[in-house]
């Protein structure tokens, strides 16, 4: 493992009303360069292939009601994008962050990122939730379908977007395969530099443990070229 420290990071919401406490881990040299990802205390893959890089700051984003701030909300984009990014930026010395997420948490950082796009660098996407009636009628009866695929047709229908370096992986096994197969399409064709990974297996941590490299890998060389 490389040298570095984890410390925890308290970040006022005030577009939430609420606080989180990220847990941050440092490389031992100094970096301008960070991942912030959502599901934090989940993501433990992530925090192995930090310390493995020992390259880059990560903030590990916890979550209080999961699926009311990662289904599109406005004020949760808001959050992220204006609150949370600049002030770890601040803190770390980072410039502009790749943001991770699985799942709802992948809809949550594109969303963010098409919102607020100053903060980003670039996107790693795994399994995200971009329903579509289409392919996902069997998700209908989610909280918040309605939220999510009116912000679903909004994106794959617009003719550009704020385009950073985007890695989208989807195990071949899921249900949400063909959603993201056209989420990659859509963001190519608005400018966006893509990549597009279908990986053995399902809907599941280990599945997206495994796709970190060489995807995540790939990525982050991509978008730190120096």
């Amino acid at each position: 493992m490389g040298a570095g420290r984890w410390r925890r990071v308290r970040l006022p919401l005030p577009a939430l009303r609420d606080t989180i406490t990220a847990r941050v881990w440092s490389p031992e040299q100094e970096s301008d360069r960070l991942l912030v990802a959502h599901d934090g205390p989940d993501y433990r893959g992530l925090a192995e292939h930090a310390e493995r890089a020992n390259r880059y700051h990560l903030a590990l984003l916890p979550v209080k009601t999961r699926d009311d701030w990662y289904s599109a909300s406005p004020p949760y984009a808001q959050s992220l994008g204006l609150e949370i990014l600049p002030r770890l930026r601040s803190r770390l010395g980072a410039s502009r962050a790749v943001g991770a997420g699985v799942s709802l948490g992948a809809l949550a950082m594109l969303h963010a990122q098409r919102c607020h796009p100053a903060g980003f660098a670039g996107l790693f996407l795994q399994s995200g939730s971009f329903f579509q009636p289409r392919h996902d009628r069997q998700e209908s009866g989610f909280a918040h379908w309605s939220r999510i695929i009116r912000y679903v047709r909004r994106v794959l229908t617009a003719p550009r977007g704020p385009a950073v370096p985007t890695t989208l992986t989807c195990g071949d096994a899921e249900e949400n395969l063909a959603n993201n197969r056209d989420m990659a399409e859509a963001l190519r064709k608005q400018g966006y530099p893509v990549t597009f990974a279908a990986v053995p297996g399902g809907h599941d941590w280990e599945n997206w443990r495994h796709a970190l490299d060489p995807h995540l890998t790939t990525l982050l060389k991509q978008v730190w070229t120096d």
